[in-house]
């Protein structure tokens, strides 16, 4: 049923139509809601004699006071299909449930920075007990007040609050595994194809190709960048696929990887046999594309179960020094996308692959 306003209304009442009855800010209306100290018995009165007026989620209010906690958690994360945040809210789904509380997800839009505010401030309205943050873009947003503990996933604005944790998906190691195991195979240097640096992802497998390259003294090709989709890998394939110095590439995700593979063997550059190519986050398509995809496998699950540890810790145990993050697993799946780099024939500029078909290269590095 809609419940009606002051004044005959139909719009449902907020935080700040409770606020403004009960002559106090917002921020005090949350504080009540989730029974934090510092608000005098008065001052509570009021907002729950107001929220009862409006008809304010009164039954969370009581029961928040009742229990101490409403026995919901929060998550914040961008509304999108994408394999790596779609599969990494699932894991937060089931270990919010197998915590035993309630699951509250507000969805954000790219390209709105107010998207993160706006989102902690409507699941403050609904007194959840924490929040997890799994969002995974940039947007330049201003830090944020938050009076529940929360758990970010990756690096989104800066939060002020009781109790701000940090759980690592532990991109930068995974991409730096993958690059690594291609120069372990002999390749002179590997190219990177990048997601859009916009997100903290992307920046995260950029610095850890950079870091496998850095650590070894090699250069640092120029970087392509994609938008994550396999029509981007697709382009950034047509581009590579014309460049003979190209012996190996790490793709940011597998969509792009795909497209990327597609692309060269379009161009007639085979793979592995002349360019491997690996990817990043194992999508169920990667071992039945042709050739089985060389790809880091994102720990979703496990992240998440170790992220949900920390919050509910510090939910449950206000005053107890948080739990110490476990290191997520790195772990590398090797396909048949690659393999060592064509071998030099004595003919200077020639490349060979196992084969014996060679292809016109530059002079190796």
């Amino acid at each position: 049923m809609t419940q009606l306003g002051r004044g005959g209304s139909s719009s449902i009442p907020r935080s700040v139509d409770v606020a403004r009855l009960a002559g106090v800010s917002q921020k005090t209306v949350s504080r009540v809601f989730n029974d934090e100290p510092y608000v005098s018995a008065e001052v509570r009165r009021r907002v729950l004699d107001a929220a009862g007026e409006l008809g304010y989620r009164l039954n969370n209010a009581a029961r928040a006071l009742a229990s101490g906690r409403t026995r919901s958690i929060g998550v914040v994360t961008l509304g999108t299909a994408l394999y790596g945040p779609a599969s990494l809210l699932m894991g937060v789904e089931r270990a919010v449930r197998d915590a035993g509380y309630a699951l509250r997800v507000v969805n954000t839009m790219e390209g709105d920075p107010a998207g993160v505010a706006g989102a902690v401030d409507s699941l403050l309205d609904q007194g959840v007990d924490g929040i997890v943050i799994s969002e995974p873009i940039d947007e330049g947003a201003a830090p944020i007040r938050v009076d529940v503990p929360v758990i970010v996933f990756g690096a989104p604005p800066a939060f002020a609050g009781p109790r701000v944790l940090t759980a690592g998906v532990a991109s930068g190691l995974l991409a730096r595994a993958a690059t690594e195991h291609l120069l372990d195979l002999g390749h002179p240097t590997v190219h990177h194809l990048a997601g859009p640096r916009r997100w903290y992802a992307a920046r995260d497998r950029l610095e850890g190709w950079r870091a496998a390259l850095r650590a070894r003294g090699l250069r640092e090709p120029p970087v392509v960048e994609g938008d994550w989709s396999a029509s981007s890998g697709y382009a950034a394939g047509r581009e590579l696929a014309s460049r003979s110095d190209v012996t190996a590439v790490f793709a940011a995700n597998d969509d792009m990887a795909i497209g990327l593979i597609r692309a060269l063997v379009e161009a007639g550059r085979r793979v592995p046999e002349e360019i491997s190519v690996a990817g990043f986050d194992d999508v169920p398509v990667a071992a039945y594309v042709t050739p089985p995809l060389t790809t880091a496998r994102q720990p979703f699950d496990a992240v998440a179960k170790e992220g949900l540890k920390l919050l509910v810790h510090a939910i449950e145990k206000p005053g107890a020094d948080p739990s110490p993050a476990a290191d997520p697993p790195v772990e590398l799946v090797v396909r048949a996308s690659t393999a060592p780099p064509p071998r030099m024939t004595p003919e200077r500029g020639r490349r060979t692959t196992g084969d014996g078909c060679s292809t016109p290269c530059c002079t190796p590095l």
